[in-house]
This record gives structure tokens, sequence and C-alpha cells, in this order.
């Protein structure tokens, strides 16, 4: 794992202080400006060149089918890969009808900031063209936060030196064509070729609009544009339009003399709808375009920045000592917060609407390790995401019939909710994902209180899934629950029993479903919960089986893994990582190798199931294991190792959670952001070296520095109010602002009672470094932090 280019280091924005052609792919991907609902890729405003165009509204997907060499019963028969819609950010330029193209004429400055406090991505340029004229070009991007359906683009065209006759050429293009970014690798992207088809095209004066839909799924999109242009007093300005199937275009031209600026300010809505006639989605996006046109673009400036301004005062992280993580986390928390912000009903797919990557799909990535990020500074936000799965609810309960299961099985992968995976061992058979969500469900209610929320969607999803659990595990003659042939977080040992993961959160889900049924008993009485059922989940989470070996003191990952050949890192070469692209699964599954936490992460979401001698026993033997082939290890890693001590080693690995994207470590950024990642470089800071967990509605902190970090900041949601967080070596200042209500947190064991305005200061015992660290496998070091 290395690191390369990183970005100038700033607070609070990602500048790219030139263009560098040969990371296109991967910048499209960093500068992606969104809401949860549209996603933009950074893409240049006039198109090209680019690597891979995208513009992503959440949930439109086409089907595509999945071949299997043998059928087999269950097997999901179709796919969803996400698509791009109507690409309504060109805006192409002619300077005395020489197009603007960087890859020609002299391209003197290109600047582009992707600025987390006001949501916007500028851009700065200074071109001559091939014919010796010299322009100026300022562009601004953003899409709203708060109108839902709007992107809002200004453009600002000055000649240097001599006249210009300029045109402004803007378009709605559909259909683009794409590339495959990476043949044969499962986290790419399936490249559909051209999956809309034209319904409805217009133009007419500075607008225009397309209506398309897509050829299998059928889902109708919508995409309007309107335009306000301005000039110097005394410049002609010609507007003209014109649209046919797949692109309406609107053309500004104007004669700019030196230092004349023509302003050009495009605003765009888009719509869909699965249901919806074309004419009432030709309306929805004409009627979001009427509104953006009569807010204007300084007033979605100055609401853009006024949201995030809110978001900022109450989910701030600042860190001391590490400027370039300073930078990161922000940089997480902007595109999780982009990823969620208004997604509204809809999944938070694991690359958010930054790309294709997974072909846009959300897995338990969502639940497991945005949602505690979500919900701990944009609760609204985490509540719609689990209302999204609830009205997945119905396909759940077919799919788990279709299994021959009680309750409900959620899919592995999916968009509209369907099972998409069409590999068994590392799809369905991965059930935990069913106790994640449960545990989200769980989580989000106890920390929020929102009790509304637990009765409109978690009596349902927490009872549906605990019934999974009762029909997928078993009583053995001893007395004990297992659950067999199941597989955990770790996907290279699939199909294996006893997953100490897999088995630990059903427990959770279990207990968790019948507090639900006493809490709400008029709930629990429609979905038929009598008393035997609910005292049989508390007696199945008591009798759960959980492995554990004896001999080596160290709880195997699930049944017999200890047991399994060790994989022969020595042997293995750098370049044969992935291990998932150059070895057969069987291989993999046969031998003891761990492609991502799991053993660990069970520690880290059920810690009270475990001694801390059994914590840092468990830690010591599974970091020498686990290879990081997924970019979801490192940030549980890095929680586990601070807490058991490894506070160096915790510091590499939460620098390499909050850098997975910045600095490319998995060369795969180009197909989206790492989404979990992001939101698990926050849990490594908050919860690592915060020491925070969540149990139960309490909140409890036992933190630690590691060297090289001076200063820890942080603030969460608590009811309503925000708590404020302040580590520092010697000691921790907590801050409660605004509350109602006081609040109890536990420091190092000791509760505390915080009011609102009164800052409560405590000691903080350094914590020595535990020695030595664990080594890991053999090339698979997290990259070291220089400290002090």
């Amino acid at each position: 794992m290395s690191a390369t280019d990183p970005f100038p280091v700033e607070p609070w924005c990602l500048r790219e202080p030139e263009l560098d052609l040969e990371r296109l792919a991967r910048t499209e991907s960093l500068f992606t400006v969104s809401n949860g609902h549209v996603g933009l890729r950074g893409n240049l405003d006039e198109g090209d060149p680019h690597v891979l165009p995208g513009s992503y509204l959440n949930s439109v997907y086409e089907l595509r089918p999945l071949p299997y060499a043998e059928s087999g019963y269950g097997y999901p028969e179709s796919g969803q890969s996400v698509i791009n819609v109507t690409n309504g950010k060109l805006v192409r330029l002619l300077v005395d009808d020489e197009p603007f193209d960087v890859r020609y004429g002299q391209l003197k400055r290109h600047e582009r900031v992707l600025d987390f406090r006001a949501g916007l991505l500028d851009r700065q340029v200074e071109w001559t063209s091939p014919a010796g004229q010299e322009i100026q070009v300022r562009t601004r991007r953003l899409v709203s936060l708060t109108q839902r359906g709007i992107v809002a683009l200004c453009y600002e065209v000055e000649p240097v030196g001599t006249e210009a006759r300029v045109v402004v050429q803007s378009e709605l293009v559909a259909d683009e064509e794409l590339v495959e970014l990476s043949k044969g690798d499962p986290r790419a992207a399936a490249a559909l070729s051209h999956p809309l088809e034209s319904e409805e095209a217009s133009a007419t004066g500075s607008g225009g609009h397309l209506v398309h839909r897509t050829k299998r799924s059928g889902i109708r999109v919508g995409a309007a544009m309107e335009h306000v242009v301005s000039a110097p007093e005394g410049v002609e300005v010609g507007i003209s339009s014109d649209a046919v199937d797949d692109w309406a275009r609107v053309s500004i031209t104007a004669k700019l003399q030196p230092g004349q600026r023509l302003t050009v300010v495009k605003l765009v809505a888009y719509g869909w709808s699965h249901r919806r006639s074309l004419p009432a989605v030709r309306d929805q996006v004409a009627a979001a375009l009427t509104a953006a046109c009569a807010t204007g673009w300084e007033e979605l400036v100055a609401e853009q920045r006024e949201y995030l301004d809110a978001f900022w005062e109450r989910a701030d992280v600042e860190v001391d000592g590490d400027p370039e993580l300073q930078q990161a986390v922000r940089f997480g928390l902007f595109h999780v917060l982009q990823a969620g912000a208004r997604a509204e009903r809809r999944p938070i797919a694991a690359k958010g609407l930054t790309g294709p990557g997974y072909d846009g799909h959300a897995f338990w990535d969502t639940e497991t390790f945005v949602l505690p990020v979500l919900t701990h500074t944009t609760p609204a936000a985490a509540a719609d995401v689990l209302r999204w799965r609830h009205a997945t609810l119905p396909m759940a309960l077919d799919r788990a019939k279709q299994l021959g299961l009680s309750g409900a099985a959620f899919p592995w992968r999916t968009i509209n909710g369907e099972e998409c995976s069409g590999y068994w061992p590392a799809g369905t058979a991965a059930f935990h994902i069913n106790a994640d969500i449960a545990d989200a469900l769980a989580r989000h209610v106890a920390a929020t209180g929102d009790v509304e929320l637990e009765r409109e969607v978690g009596v349902d999803l927490l009872v549906q899934t605990a019934r999974l659990w009762m029909s997928l595990g078993h009583r053995t003659m001893d007395g004990q629950f297992r659950i067999d042939g199941v597989t955990g977080p770790d996907e290279y040992s699939a199909i294996a029993d006893n997953n100490v993961f897999t088995n630990l959160m059903a427990a959770r889900n279990l207990r968790a479903a019948a507090d639900v049924s006493v809490r709400h008993p008029d709930l629990a009485t429609l979905l038929e919960v009598g008393a035997e059922e609910a005292a049989a989940w508390r007696d199945a989470a008591v009798a759960m089986h959980i492995p554990y070996d004896e001999a080596l003191g160290v709880h195997p990952q699930s049944e017999g893994f200890t047991k399994h050949r060790p994989w022969d890192f020595a042997g293995t070469r750098a370049d044969q990582y992935p291990l998932m692209l150059h070895f057969p699964y069987f291989q993999l599954y046969r031998e003891q190798v761990v492609k991502q936490a799991d053993l660990v992460l069970a520690m880290q979401l059920c810690g009270d199931a475990f001694t801390p001698e059994q914590k840092r026993r468990n830690v010591d033997y599974y970091e020498p294991l686990t290879v990081r082939d997924s970019s979801l290890s490192s940030a549980t890693q890095a929680v586990l190792a601070a807490e058991v001590g490894y506070l160096s080693l915790a510091y590499d690995y939460a620098a390499e959670a909050l850098l997975m994207d910045l600095r490319d470590l998995h060369h795969n950024t180009a197909g989206g952001l790492h989404m979990a990642s992001l939101a698990g470089g926050w849990s490594a800071l908050v919860n690592g070296f915060g020491g925070m967990r969540d149990e139960a509605g309490l909140l409890s902190f036992d933190p630690g520095l590691p060297e090289g970090l001076d200063r820890l900041a942080f603030r969460i949601v608590r009811g309503d109010g925000v708590l404020c967080v302040e580590v520092l070596p010697q000691q921790v200042t907590y801050e409660l602002l605004r509350s109602t209500e006081p609040l109890v947190v536990r420091h190092c064991g000791e509760d505390v009672e915080l009011r609102a305005g009164e800052a409560v200061v405590r000691p903080l015992e350094r914590r020595v470094e535990a020695r030595p660290a664990p080594f890991q496998p053999e090339g698979r070091a997290p990259f070291h932090r220089a400290r002090g």
C-alpha cells in the first residue's frame, strides 16, 4: 500500500492546482457534487476530454440478464445497473470558431476547488487558442441541497488582449458512450450500451427538455434546462435553441472586448418515475425548474452555504497535528452527507452517486458503516434510509419464502430491493445483512429516541428479521443454537458454520425484536407475535453458540477456522493482490486468510461479548492473516487497535481509511468513491481515538491519542442538542450545546451529567503504547504515518 500524489493540504477544500489528464478518471470521482438524489461526476464542463461521464439519479437503473453456466433454484434471474442519465452539466465553448479543449492550444492555468463549506465545485482556466486568442473561464457548479432535483452552473468567459466572438453551447445529452474500466473485476460496473430511448425532445428560446425511458426497467427520466444570460451594456447577445431525440442545445453568442465578461447561469431540473405518465414527468421537471429560476443563482448559492454551515456546526471533526487527516475527514464527511442528504427513502450505494462501481448497488456497507455517521450527524437522512429498507420488506419476505425460510431475507446487493447477486456463496449466504439492518435500526432509535420511526418501520423490520434467524438456525441436543452454512463479512471464508460475527449480531437482533414487541404490544399483536415467540427469541439469543479455541485462546471467526492451513503469504507476490482476482475461491475458502475484518468487526459492534484480554489476543491473531483486499477493513482495524493499545498501528489504519480515495490506495477510485471507507474514517477517529461507544442509548468515552496527534475534537447530535467532545493528551472536555434536557455520558467508567452551556473537564491518563504491535502479512502493512 503506497501513498502517491496527494493534493495540496487545506482544511476546508480539495484543490487541484493543475490539470493532470493521467488521473482524470480519479478526479472525476473526487470532484463529484451530489445531494443523494442527483449526482454529477467531476467531468470537465465542456465534456471532453473525459474518461467516464457520469450523471446519476438515485434508483434509476436498467435491468440486465445474469447469465449462469448452470442454472439453479433461487438464483436471481436479472441484475440491476445504475445508468448514466441525461447529462445536464455540458457547456461547450467556441472562441472565434475554435473549440475550447484543454488538449489543444496553451493551457496557462487550470485549477479546480471543491469547497466543503460552500458545496461548490469551482474551476478557473486561462487558455490560449491555437490561433492565439487568450481567454479566461470561470465555472461554478452545485447540486442543490435545498431543492432536491436542481443542478445549477455559472459559466463566465472573458477575452484577454483582443476582442473575441464567443459561442457558449449549453446542452442536455442522453445515451453518451461509456467505457468499461476494468474487465473481470467484480468491483467494476457493467457498461450498458444505450439504455435510454427517447420519448420527447424540445427546445424553445433559452431552454429545452428531454424525456427518456429505460428500455427494460421502464423508468421514465425527465431533464429540463433554462438559462439566464448577462453581458456588459452594449454587448449584443444572440440566443438560439434546437433539439433532436437525444440532445437539446441552447447556443449563446456574443462579441466581447478585452475585459468584458459574458455570464451564463444554467439551471437544470431532473425528475423520474416508475409510474407517472410522460406529461406528469415533464410537468414535474418544469415545476422544479420554475422554482429554481425564481430562486436564482445567488440565492441557491446562499442556501447551499446555509445548509452546510448548519451541518458543520453539528458534525465537524477537528484534528490537530496532522493537517492531511484534517482535510481527509472533512472530505469524507462532505461526501457521506452528499450521498444521503436528499436520498429520501432511497438507498445509499457503495459508491454513492460518484460513479458506477458495483453497478450502483447498496450492500450491508450502508447500515454498518455509513448510517452510524448519519445517525450522529444528520439523523433524518439515516431514518430515511431505514424507511427505504422497510419499503423493500415485501420483496425480502418473498425472498425468504423462496429460500424456504421464515421472516425476511434482505438482498446482499440491490437497487430496488430485489437480489442482484449472482454468486451464492458471497451473496445470499451472507445472511448477516439482515442483522446489520436490524442493528442499525436499533442503534438509531436508541441514539435519537425516534419512537415514531420505531413504530413506523422498526417493529416490522426487527420482528421479520428475528423470524429469519429462528428458521435459519437450529437447536442442538445440548441446547446450543447454531447457524450453519453462512458467510460472514470475510468473503474469503464462505459457507461456514457459526460465524462469530453473524451469530452475535443475530443474537442482538433476536433480543431487540423481543424488546420492541414489549414496548409496542399493539403492533406486535398485528404481526401475531405472542409471548411464546418472543420468549423463544430471547432463549435463542442466550443459547447462541460462539466458538472459542481453548488451545489458542482466541475466537475462530467461524467454527474450525483456526484448524485450516495458513495461507502462503511469503509465496504471494505483491501483484497478486487482491487475491480474489488471482486465486480460485475454492483455495481461499480452505485456508487461513482474511479479506477484511470479520471477527475484529464483531468485537467492535458486540464489544460486551469479549473480555479485554480476549480482544487483545484476537487482534494479535488476526492481524497477520488480514490482507485488507476490501476497503471496509482498515477503519475497523483502527478502532480495535486503538482499544487494545496499539495506538501507532491504529493511526496507520485510520489514515488508510481516510485517504483511501484521496490517494487511490486500492487503484479503483475511478469507478467511484468508497463511501464506507470515508464513513469508516470518521469511526476510526471518533470510535477509535475518541473511544466513543453508543450502546443502548448510553454514550461512553475512553479516549487515547496516538503520538502525532495533539488534539481531537468532534461533535455529534444528541436529542435536540449537540455534544462537543475535545480530547487532549491529559484531559477531555465535554460540552452540551442547546439541549433542553441534561445528558449523562460515561467517561472512563465514571458517569458525568452534562447540562447545556456548561463545559465539564475530566482528566485523562495517557495510554501506554502496547508492545510489540502485531505484524501484517508480508507486503500488506498499512502505510506508516510520520510521527511527531
